[in-house]
Protein backbone atom coordinates (compact mmCIF):
# COMPACT_ATOMS: atom_id res chain seq x y z
CA UNK A 1 0.00 0.00 0.00
CA UNK A 2 0.98 3.16 -1.00
CA UNK A 3 1.91 5.57 1.86
CA UNK A 4 2.91 9.48 1.61
CA UNK A 5 4.75 10.63 5.37
CA UNK A 6 4.15 7.01 6.59
CA UNK A 7 -0.41 7.44 6.16
CA UNK A 8 -1.92 5.72 3.32
CA UNK A 9 -2.60 7.36 1.01
CA UNK A 10 -6.39 5.76 1.17
CA UNK A 11 -6.43 7.14 4.47
CA UNK A 12 -5.09 10.53 3.80
CA UNK A 13 -7.31 11.07 0.67
CA UNK A 14 -10.08 10.26 2.60
CA UNK A 15 -9.69 12.42 5.05
CA UNK A 16 -9.32 15.33 2.81
CA UNK A 17 -12.20 14.42 1.11
CA UNK A 18 -14.62 15.04 4.53
CA UNK A 19 -12.29 17.84 5.27
CA UNK A 20 -13.22 19.21 1.47
CA UNK A 21 -16.83 18.14 1.89
CA UNK A 22 -17.39 20.28 5.41
CA UNK A 23 -15.28 22.86 3.92
CA UNK A 24 -18.62 23.25 1.64
CA UNK A 25 -20.92 23.69 3.91
CA UNK A 26 -18.59 25.96 6.26
CA UNK A 27 -18.29 28.32 2.92
CA UNK A 28 -21.64 27.89 2.09
CA UNK A 29 -22.90 28.33 6.06
CA UNK A 30 -20.62 31.11 6.26
CA UNK A 31 -21.36 33.53 2.94
CA UNK A 32 -24.78 33.45 3.59
CA UNK A 33 -23.85 35.54 7.01
CA UNK A 34 -21.39 37.38 5.32
CA UNK A 35 -24.19 38.58 2.90
CA UNK A 36 -26.66 39.13 6.13
CA UNK A 37 -23.58 41.04 8.21
CA UNK A 38 -22.28 42.95 4.90
CA UNK A 39 -25.40 44.75 4.39
CA UNK A 40 -27.57 44.63 7.55
CA UNK A 41 -24.58 45.01 10.21
CA UNK A 42 -26.49 41.91 11.99
CA UNK A 43 -24.83 38.75 13.32
CA UNK A 44 -27.69 36.94 12.39
CA UNK A 45 -27.25 33.75 15.12
CA UNK A 46 -30.08 31.93 14.06
CA UNK A 47 -28.38 31.05 10.83
CA UNK A 48 -27.88 27.29 12.08
CA UNK A 49 -31.44 26.91 13.18
CA UNK A 50 -32.13 27.63 9.27
CA UNK A 51 -29.77 25.79 7.95
CA UNK A 52 -31.67 22.58 9.91
CA UNK A 53 -35.10 23.79 8.89
CA UNK A 54 -33.69 23.53 5.19
CA UNK A 55 -32.97 19.75 6.06
CA UNK A 56 -36.45 19.45 7.91
CA UNK A 57 -38.26 20.84 5.11
CA UNK A 58 -36.15 18.81 2.42
CA UNK A 59 -37.20 15.67 4.91
CA UNK A 60 -40.82 16.49 5.21
CA UNK A 61 -41.42 17.16 1.60
CA UNK A 62 -39.95 13.44 0.95
CA UNK A 63 -41.92 11.86 3.37
CA UNK A 64 -45.17 14.09 3.82
CA UNK A 65 -45.66 15.14 -0.33
CA UNK A 66 -43.45 12.57 -2.16
CA UNK A 67 -41.34 15.35 -3.47
CA UNK A 68 -37.91 14.70 -3.90
CA UNK A 69 -34.41 16.03 -3.60
CA UNK A 70 -33.90 17.93 -6.89
CA UNK A 71 -37.33 19.64 -6.19
CA UNK A 72 -36.65 20.06 -2.50
CA UNK A 73 -33.49 22.08 -3.67
CA UNK A 74 -34.92 24.45 -4.89
CA UNK A 75 -38.37 24.64 -2.69
CA UNK A 76 -36.82 24.47 0.38
CA UNK A 77 -34.35 27.54 0.56
CA UNK A 78 -37.77 29.46 -1.00
CA UNK A 79 -40.05 28.68 2.04
CA UNK A 80 -37.01 29.04 4.58
CA UNK A 81 -36.15 32.39 2.62
CA UNK A 82 -39.57 33.36 3.11
CA UNK A 83 -39.31 33.07 6.80
CA UNK A 84 -36.56 35.20 6.74
CA UNK A 85 -38.18 37.71 5.05
CA UNK A 86 -40.82 37.55 7.63
CA UNK A 87 -38.32 37.87 10.80
CA UNK A 88 -36.37 40.52 8.71
CA UNK A 89 -39.79 43.21 8.24
CA UNK A 90 -41.45 41.94 11.80
CA UNK A 91 -38.61 41.67 13.94
CA UNK A 92 -34.85 42.47 12.73
CA UNK A 93 -35.72 46.22 11.03
CA UNK A 94 -36.58 47.62 14.54
CA UNK A 95 -33.10 47.04 15.57
CA UNK A 96 -31.26 48.80 12.60
CA UNK A 97 -30.62 51.78 14.59
CA UNK A 98 -29.44 49.94 18.19
CA UNK A 99 -26.45 48.23 19.27
CA UNK A 100 -24.96 45.17 17.03
CA UNK A 101 -25.83 43.46 20.40
CA UNK A 102 -29.26 43.05 20.14
CA UNK A 103 -29.14 41.99 16.73
CA UNK A 104 -26.94 39.05 18.10
CA UNK A 105 -29.68 38.26 21.06
CA UNK A 106 -32.72 38.18 19.08
CA UNK A 107 -31.27 35.98 16.71
CA UNK A 108 -29.91 33.97 19.04
CA UNK A 109 -33.20 33.83 21.24
CA UNK A 110 -35.07 33.22 17.54
CA UNK A 111 -32.57 30.06 16.99
CA UNK A 112 -33.73 28.56 20.82
CA UNK A 113 -37.09 28.50 19.68
CA UNK A 114 -36.74 27.36 16.76
CA UNK A 115 -34.90 24.75 17.97
CA UNK A 116 -37.01 23.56 21.01
CA UNK A 117 -39.93 23.46 18.53
CA UNK A 118 -38.38 21.35 16.15
CA UNK A 119 -36.83 19.03 19.33
CA UNK A 120 -40.43 18.88 20.86
CA UNK A 121 -42.37 17.82 17.76
CA UNK A 122 -39.68 14.91 16.33
CA UNK A 123 -37.52 14.22 19.22
CA UNK A 124 -33.73 14.36 19.27
CA UNK A 125 -32.72 11.24 17.89
CA UNK A 126 -31.61 12.30 13.70
CA UNK A 127 -33.96 11.35 10.77
CA UNK A 128 -32.33 9.77 7.51
CA UNK A 129 -32.52 11.22 4.40
CA UNK A 130 -32.09 9.18 1.20
CA UNK A 131 -29.31 9.87 -1.57
CA UNK A 132 -31.30 10.44 -4.69
CA UNK A 133 -30.73 7.59 -7.11
CA UNK A 134 -28.71 9.66 -10.00
CA UNK A 135 -25.90 10.46 -7.11
CA UNK A 136 -25.94 6.94 -5.81
CA UNK A 137 -22.40 5.07 -5.80
CA UNK A 138 -18.84 6.41 -6.67
CA UNK A 139 -15.64 6.25 -8.67
CA UNK A 140 -12.91 4.05 -8.07
CA UNK A 141 -10.10 6.71 -8.76
CA UNK A 142 -7.35 4.11 -7.72
CA UNK A 143 -5.75 6.03 -4.71
CA UNK A 144 -9.55 5.92 -3.75
CA UNK A 145 -12.91 5.82 -3.49
CA UNK A 146 -15.50 8.66 -4.46
CA UNK A 147 -18.88 8.51 -3.43
CA UNK A 148 -20.86 10.57 -6.80
CA UNK A 149 -22.74 12.38 -3.95
CA UNK A 150 -19.93 13.73 -2.57
CA UNK A 151 -18.64 14.88 -5.54
CA UNK A 152 -21.64 16.61 -6.03
CA UNK A 153 -21.36 18.38 -2.73
CA UNK A 154 -18.11 19.71 -3.75
CA UNK A 155 -18.87 20.98 -6.87
CA UNK A 156 -22.56 22.26 -6.12
CA UNK A 157 -21.05 24.21 -3.34
CA UNK A 158 -18.01 25.93 -4.75
CA UNK A 159 -20.55 26.98 -8.12
CA UNK A 160 -23.32 28.27 -5.96
CA UNK A 161 -20.21 30.35 -3.52
CA UNK A 162 -18.45 31.50 -6.92
CA UNK A 163 -21.81 32.72 -8.41
CA UNK A 164 -22.71 34.66 -5.42
CA UNK A 165 -19.56 36.41 -5.30
CA UNK A 166 -19.96 37.56 -8.92
CA UNK A 167 -23.07 38.51 -8.47
CA UNK A 168 -21.97 41.04 -5.68
CA UNK A 169 -19.03 42.13 -7.07
CA UNK A 170 -19.19 42.37 -10.71
CA UNK A 171 -22.61 43.24 -11.30
CA UNK A 172 -25.01 46.52 -11.20
CA UNK A 173 -27.14 44.68 -8.67
CA UNK A 174 -23.88 43.84 -6.07
CA UNK A 175 -22.83 47.22 -6.73
CA UNK A 176 -25.74 48.47 -5.28
CA UNK A 177 -25.87 46.32 -2.27
CA UNK A 178 -22.32 47.15 -1.75
CA UNK A 179 -23.25 51.41 -1.86
CA UNK A 180 -26.19 50.46 0.23
CA UNK A 181 -23.98 49.83 3.03
CA UNK A 182 -21.99 52.96 2.50
CA UNK A 183 -24.52 55.26 2.13
CA UNK A 184 -28.14 54.32 2.01
CA UNK A 185 -29.61 57.54 1.80
CA UNK A 186 -27.78 58.47 -1.64
CA UNK A 187 -28.93 55.17 -2.84
CA UNK A 188 -32.55 55.48 -1.96
CA UNK A 189 -31.82 58.66 -3.83
CA UNK A 190 -31.89 57.37 -6.99
CA UNK A 191 -34.73 55.29 -6.61
CA UNK A 192 -33.51 51.93 -5.39
CA UNK A 193 -36.01 50.87 -2.61
CA UNK A 194 -33.07 50.35 0.22
CA UNK A 195 -35.31 48.66 2.88
CA UNK A 196 -36.97 46.30 0.16
CA UNK A 197 -33.38 45.41 -1.01
CA UNK A 198 -32.38 44.82 2.69
CA UNK A 199 -35.06 42.03 3.03
CA UNK A 200 -34.78 40.40 0.09
CA UNK A 201 -30.82 40.14 1.13
CA UNK A 202 -31.48 39.04 4.25
CA UNK A 203 -34.12 36.15 3.17
CA UNK A 204 -31.42 34.69 0.37
CA UNK A 205 -28.10 34.73 3.40
CA UNK A 206 -31.18 32.50 4.91
CA UNK A 207 -31.92 30.65 1.53
CA UNK A 208 -28.10 30.10 1.61
CA UNK A 209 -28.21 28.40 4.72
CA UNK A 210 -31.52 26.07 3.91
CA UNK A 211 -29.78 25.37 0.46
CA UNK A 212 -26.40 23.84 2.68
CA UNK A 213 -28.98 22.11 4.87
CA UNK A 214 -30.63 20.04 2.01
CA UNK A 215 -27.22 19.71 0.63
CA UNK A 216 -26.36 17.98 3.79
CA UNK A 217 -29.66 15.70 4.88
CA UNK A 218 -28.14 13.04 3.11
CA UNK A 219 -24.89 13.05 4.29
CA UNK A 220 -25.49 13.80 7.95
CA UNK A 221 -28.96 12.55 9.78
CA UNK A 222 -31.69 15.31 9.59
CA UNK A 223 -31.91 16.39 13.75
CA UNK A 224 -32.96 19.56 14.97
CA UNK A 225 -29.77 19.82 16.57
CA UNK A 226 -27.71 19.78 13.61
CA UNK A 227 -26.64 23.11 13.34
CA UNK A 228 -26.32 23.84 16.77
CA UNK A 229 -22.56 22.91 16.87
CA UNK A 230 -22.06 23.65 13.27
CA UNK A 231 -22.73 27.52 13.93
CA UNK A 232 -19.93 28.00 16.30
CA UNK A 233 -17.46 26.68 13.87
CA UNK A 234 -18.93 28.74 11.12
CA UNK A 235 -18.56 32.11 12.92
CA UNK A 236 -15.38 31.00 13.31
CA UNK A 237 -14.99 30.70 9.68
CA UNK A 238 -16.00 34.23 9.28
CA UNK A 239 -13.81 35.95 11.80
CA UNK A 240 -11.00 34.34 10.18
CA UNK A 241 -12.10 35.82 6.89
CA UNK A 242 -13.10 38.97 7.72
CA UNK A 243 -16.56 39.89 8.72
CA UNK A 244 -18.86 40.70 5.90
CA UNK A 245 -15.88 39.49 3.11
CA UNK A 246 -17.83 37.22 0.43
CA UNK A 247 -14.31 35.83 -0.84
CA UNK A 248 -13.08 35.16 2.93
CA UNK A 249 -15.49 33.39 3.96
CA UNK A 250 -15.23 30.82 0.60
CA UNK A 251 -11.89 30.52 0.57
CA UNK A 252 -11.47 30.08 4.42
CA UNK A 253 -14.76 27.61 4.27
CA UNK A 254 -13.09 25.63 2.03
CA UNK A 255 -9.47 26.20 3.29
CA UNK A 256 -10.42 25.27 6.81
CA UNK A 257 -12.08 22.07 5.80
CA UNK A 258 -9.04 21.17 4.09
CA UNK A 259 -6.68 22.12 7.12
CA UNK A 260 -9.33 20.04 9.71
CA UNK A 261 -8.98 17.02 7.54
CA UNK A 262 -5.17 16.92 7.87
CA UNK A 263 -5.49 17.35 11.49
CA UNK A 264 -7.62 14.93 11.65
CA UNK A 265 -4.91 12.80 9.92
CA UNK A 266 -1.53 13.85 11.85
CA UNK A 267 -2.85 14.96 14.87
CA UNK A 268 -6.03 13.65 15.34
CA UNK A 269 -6.74 15.10 19.04
CA UNK A 270 -6.03 18.55 17.93
CA UNK A 271 -8.90 18.33 15.05
CA UNK A 272 -11.59 19.66 17.24
CA UNK A 273 -9.81 22.96 17.91
CA UNK A 274 -7.38 23.45 15.18
CA UNK A 275 -10.22 25.98 13.56
CA UNK A 276 -10.00 28.18 16.98
CA UNK A 277 -6.36 28.14 17.36
CA UNK A 278 -6.24 29.50 13.55
CA UNK A 279 -8.77 32.15 15.07
CA UNK A 280 -6.88 33.43 17.92
CA UNK A 281 -3.55 33.88 15.70
CA UNK A 282 -5.59 35.83 12.98
CA UNK A 283 -7.20 37.69 15.46
CA UNK A 284 -3.87 38.72 16.97
CA UNK A 285 -2.10 39.35 13.77
CA UNK A 286 -4.84 41.05 11.95
CA UNK A 287 -7.80 41.66 13.90
CA UNK A 288 -10.15 42.73 10.78
CA UNK A 289 -9.70 39.03 9.26
CA UNK A 290 -7.45 37.70 6.26
CA UNK A 291 -9.85 39.46 4.14
CA UNK A 292 -11.43 42.09 5.98
CA UNK A 293 -10.36 45.84 5.51
CA UNK A 294 -8.23 47.26 8.20
CA UNK A 295 -9.74 50.59 9.74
Amino acid sequence: MTEIFGIPTQALFGQLLIGLINGSFYALLSLGLAVIFGLLNIINFSHGAQYMMGAFVAYLMLNKLGIGYWWALLIAPLVVGATGVLIERLLLSKLYKLDHLYGLLLTFGLALIIQGLFRNEYGSSGQPYQIPAQLQGGQNLGFMFLPNYRAWIIVASAVVCLGTWYVIERTKLGSYLRAATENPQLVQAFGINVPRMITLTYGFGVALAALAGVMAAPVYQVSPQMGADLIIVVFAVVVIGGMGSILGSIVTGFGLGLIEGLTKVFYPEASSTVIFIIMAIVLLVRPAGLFGAQK
